[in-house]
């Protein structure tokens, strides 16, 4: 039996709570445990939830909600900074735009909107996701990625990681796609107005939604390396400060 630590944290006010912990990169080193986590926001946290975050060190969030999503649930664990890196959603007012033109919405609709809002990360939002990176240098662990669901906008973002980390892409998309066993739906979405087929593809993820903004990272950039030393300005330096930090000695 693993002695690992559990991936996934069952939090009652927060779902796909998980470690980011325990991948192996190609040079054989793990990532750290209990260092960087991703969730969906903390804003219901409970009591016993903030217990355990405070079991964990957790001191600092970098949140990539918008600014309405932000005050609809604001993080109350007054021991965690909260870093916004707003990445205004897109996704449901595309589709809302959609539907007024008096066309039914198909899953078919869904998936395409979503690969869109993927491949805006790479075109619209890489300063927040490079603003991500310049705290992981620079910052202390353990903290915590998150955004509304904290499946899109961090999932990009963890892949970055875990790419940057050199962990190899079946290990990324492993990770990613835990979101579909994790997460659970919140019956207040804003995107109750929507079709029930349109919203189960909103509330899971698919291969295909992570694979857009990487091939967006190709068509503008070149290369992934292009994209950490051009787009997020990562460096060999700073490469090398992030694997001493995050992966195990």
């Amino acid at each position: 039996m693993s002695d690992s630590p559990a991936r996934h944290l069952n939090l009652a006010g927060a779902s796909n709570f998980r470690d980011l912990g325990g991948y192996t990169a190609r040079d054989g080193r793990a990532v750290r445990w209990r260092q960087i986590f991703r969730s969906n926001h903390l804003g219901h946290l409970t009591e016993a939830d903030i217990e355990v975050l405070r079991g964990l060190g957790v001191r600092r969030a970098f949140d990539f909600r918008g600014t309405e999503e932000r005050a609809a649930a604001i993080c109350g664990v007054e021991e965690i900074a909260v870093h916004s890196l707003p990445v205004e959603p897109t996704v449901v007012a595309a589709l809302r735009a959609r539907l007024a033109t008096g066309v039914p919405l198909s899953t078919t609709d869904a998936l395409e909107v979503m690969r869109d809002s993927y491949r805006n990360y790479v075109r619209q939002n890489t300063p927040a996701f490079r603003a991500l990176f310049a705290h992981l240098v620079g910052d202390h662990a353990p903290l915590v990625i998150h955004c509304t669901a904290g499946k899109d906008r961090t999932g990009f973002a963890c892949a970055l990681i875990l790419h940057a980390l050199d962990v190899p892409d079946d290990l990324i998309s492993e990770d990613y796609l835990l979101t579909n066993r994790f997460y659970r739906r919140d019956p207040s979405a804003s995107s109750n107005d929507l079709p029930e087929e349109v919203k189960q593809v909103l509330a899971s993820v698919e291969a295909s939604f992570l694979a857009a903004a990487f091939e967006a990272i190709g068509t503008d950039y070149g290369t992934l390396e292009n994209y950490f030393s051009e787009g997020l300005r990562l460096g060999a330096s700073e490469r090398a400060e992030l694997k001493a930090r995050y992966l195990e000695s």
